[in-house]
């Protein structure tokens, strides 16, 4: 018989050794308590719970800048948290959403603190409004989830429901109770994950640190006659994604006035822009690394929850990676002001199709295959300008995708307006510019 070597017996004794410590370590771990953070809770807070202040006891300073958010109202160029009216500052607004609730009232949104009392004043609400508007408002919304189901708690009455929605955004909106974790709480970006085959409880905390704003900082639309939101992201999150979810289930929020274009209207898709392979997201920046940006009190650092427009503190939003902030929010400046301009030139387009398909509907003798084909046109076109127009940061979140979108809905409404002259000649009548 051959006898095995003295050196190769030695090795195989390190391995098996060394794969028992590895084995029995594995156990070890396995069977240890969840890790602790660093600190032992002054309170336990209960699964959900909807009041801030409660968790403002075990964390103090995030929640102590949190209330700073009811305080700020300060108006950048084109953003920031001051209550003024969109259609006081863009007329154009008013033709845009003519025959919809956004022709009624448009405000500039203001800060979390402030959330549930401008979805409760706003004028867009009425008799008829469902549940369903509350779901990106209130800290409440978690726990009713869970009580009620998503499906009532979108089918009660905005009205009715507001007896049990008492706290505007907050902690339960964006964490778990004691641990922290951060987590998705809103049944629509469950959903709208899954039917992407994806797992937000696989992200890591990087990316966690902008998929939480995705609770609320989404396009989103009310499906059904139960009014159950939902994101429109099975294609994807990009706008031909968007666009063709719409096309396919046939969706519309309202008609237009004289025009018969079946319309939609979108909302602040901040994180579906910012995801479209921006600079910053490709560099695995994170929204709160500059809406939230680290601070300290004393030798405490922390995420200061004062959420806001990063040009409202740039040293500490900017400056953690940029060392010219000069340079940076010139940079900025420039890039909104480009964006700004091609987004009221592609206005200027849209409202010619409008008042073009208009005065083409208005003959009995047009050409009705024509004339869908200039309403189809004019659709995507404004779906496409809104998707900017909406998506609070005047480009800069992603500035070669605004400007993209932007071009392509100009080319549409040019393209609407044609096709609306070709189906009739009275369209030739109409006004070109509002």
């Amino acid at each position: 018989m051959k006898r095995i070597p003295l050196s190769t017996l030695i090795l195989t004794a390190i391995v098996i050794v060394l794969a028992a410590g590895l084995i029995g370590t594995l156990f070890f771990l396995r069977s240890q308590p969840p890790p602790q953070r660093g600190f032992t809770p002054l309170v336990e807070v209960a699964p959900m719970e909807p009041d801030s202040s409660v968790w403002g006891v075990n964390y103090p300073n995030q929640y102590s800048t949190f209330l700073l958010t009811a305080q700020n109202d300060t108006q950048t160029k084109y953003g920031g948290s001051k209550l003024i009216s969109k259609l006081e500052q863009d007329p154009r607004l008013l033709t845009l959403f003519a025959g919809m609730a956004f022709s009624k009232e448009y405000n500039e949104d203001r800060g979390h603190m402030l959330s549930l009392q401008d979805v409760q004043e706003t004028a867009r609400v009425n008799e008829t409004t469902p549940g369903t508007c509350y779901s990106c408002k209130s800290s409440s919304n978690p726990r009713l989830w869970a009580e009620m189901g998503p499906e009532a708690f979108y089918e009660t009455k905005f009205f009715d429901l507001g007896n049990r929605v008492t706290t505007p955004i907050g902690c339960a909106n964006c964490h778990e109770a004691n641990t922290m974790r951060l987590i998705v709480t809103n049944p629509a970006l469950q959903q709208a994950l899954e039917a992407q085959g994806k797992d937000w409880q696989t992200a890591t905390r990087q990316e966690m640190r902008s998929l939480v704003c995705a609770n609320c900082h989404v396009e989103y639309y009310f499906k059904g006659e139960g009014k159950h939101l939902t994101f429109p992201w099975s294609n994807g999150t990009g706008i031909e994604d968007i666009v063709t979810y719409y096309a396919e289930i046939g969706f519309a929020d309202w008609k237009y006035p004289d025009a018969g274009t079946p319309m939609v209207k979108i909302q602040h898709p901040e994180y579906e822009m910012y995801t479209a392979d921006s600079t910053h997201f490709r560099a695995g920046v994170a929204c709160a690394d500059c809406h939230m940006p680290y601070t300290r009190d004393g030798a405490a650092k922390f995420s200061t929850h004062d959420v806001k427009s990063p040009l409202l503190r740039a040293e500490t939003a900017c400056g953690a990676c940029h060392t010219d902030v000069t340079y940076v929010t010139d940079r900025v400046k420039r890039i909104q002001d480009q964006v700004h301009e091609t987004l009221i030139a592609t206005e200027d387009a849209i409202i010619a199709a409008i008042n073009a398909i208009k005065a083409a509907a208005a003959d009995p003798n047009a050409d009705t295959t024509v004339l869908d084909e200039a309403r189809a046109l004019h659709r995507e076109a404004q779906l496409r300008w809104d998707f900017v127009a909406a998506e609070n940061s005047m480009g800069f979140h992603n500035p070669a995708e605004a400007l993209r979108i932007l071009a392509r809905a100009t080319d549409q409404a040019r393209q609407a307006q044609l096709k609306a002259i070709q189906a009739s000649p009275q369209a030739l009548l109409a006004r070109a510019q509002p």
